[in-house]
């Protein structure tokens, strides 16, 4: 559930508070738009994984800017209902774009509804290694820009929600590659948000996470500087490479597509087992994002001979997580925190009463 209370009291989301005190408000993802972290801060409903319904409160709600993934769940071709949700979006006033061109071209005057994906964006560094991508689906930076612009000459000021999603699903799936390349789309979308703040003088920016999950980390040995630096020479995230094997490769042909996504190769052994996963010998592979059962453990547990990074699991884990603060209002964090005081912070720093 998104905002549902113990007893099943549905709680005022932390957007709906400030439209509700004239601020806009918007949010880009690079997962689905309607998915648990951007429907979290705008909507109350039992199932996150209602989606669907979750697009169409978005509708009433009037929030400014949405973008992400998600056609699923907007077009009417791939609605259950055969809802056409863009075309209501558009009767609501908003401007839908659906490639990156759109999106660029779309003005300040009219909300906004981007969905360039069925389900997520691609993964930063399958997107940078493709043109055709790069062209059709924009980054995370680029939308944080687009969002800000959107947003920041409203006489009440607005608030923002921007999520490197699909850093959650490469760690769900041991995917180093999928992992730190979106890190460092998150991190350059997090440069967009402080450079306006910085000019601004008066936006607080907060960066953090939700939770850990599967905790990556660097296995000591004498190569593992060399080895954790060939993730540098990688094209292509374990997804793209999985997807690439068929059923009736060969070993050799599973050897060149790692050879070409990873710029290392695998022994004629380790070729064979990736192999038999994809035969019905293996189907054990589960995963919260695996839903073709590809070998995504199997897979990392080889590479960590060439890349020396290991996993604890392909789950969230109960670390404390990094959570920093720049512009007014920073100085109401405490050195530790539980998650949810960020809500009342929010508030406090944005001089926005908790009366709802």
């Amino acid at each position: 559930s998104l905002n549902v209370g113990p007893n099943g009291e549905m709680n005022l989301p932390i957007w709906q508070k400030f439209k509700k005190s004239g601020k806009m408000a918007g949010c880009v993802t690079t997962v689905p738009i309607t998915h648990a972290t951007p429907a979290g801060f705008c909507v109350s409903t039992k199932s996150r994984n209602s989606q669907e319904d979750i697009a169409e409160m978005y509708l009433d709600l009037g929030f400014d800017i949405m973008m992400g993934g998600g056609l699923n769940y907007f077009s009417p071709e791939l609605r259950k209902d055969k809802k056409d949700m863009f075309d209501a979006f558009k009767s609501k006033g908003y401007q839908v774009a659906r490639n990156r061109s759109e999106m660029m071209s779309t003005n300040n005057e009219k909300p906004i509804l981007g969905v360039f994906a069925e389900d997520a964006l691609p993964y930063s560094i399958d997107r940078n290694n493709d043109k055709t991508l790069q062209e059709k689906i924009p980054s995370l930076a680029e939308m944080t820009q687009k969002a800000i612009d959107r947003m920041k000459s409203h006489k009440n000021g607005f608030v923002l929600q921007v999520e490197g999603g699909k850093v959650d699903w490469a760690a769900h799936a041991n995917d180093i590659g999928g992992l730190i390349y979106d890190q460092v789309a998150f991190d350059e979308a997090v440069k967009v948000a402080l450079d306006f703040a910085e000019k601004d003088k008066n936006t607080l920016v907060i960066i953090t996470t939700d939770h850990g999950n599967a905790n990556p980390g660097v296995i000591y040995g004498k190569n593992a500087n060399t080895n954790f630096d060939s993730i540098q020479n990688y094209k292509h995230t374990n997804e793209w490479l999985l997807n690439e094997i068929k059923p009736n490769s060969t070993v050799a042909q599973v050897r060149e597509i790692i050879d070409f996504a990873n710029g290392t190769t695998l022994n004629d052994d380790d070729a064979k087992t990736v192999l038999s996963y994809y035969d019905g010998l293996h189907k054990e592979e589960g995963g919260l994002y695996n839903y073709k059962k590809l070998p995504f453990k199997a897979f990392a547990e080889m590479q960590q001979k060439s890349n020396s990074v290991g996993w604890i699991s392909m789950d969230h884990s109960a670390d404390y997580v990094e959570l920093a603060m720049f512009g007014p209002g920073s100085e109401l964090l405490k050195p530790f925190i539980k998650n949810t005081d960020l809500h009342y912070l929010m508030l406090q720093a944005a001089e926005v009463e908790n009366k709802f």
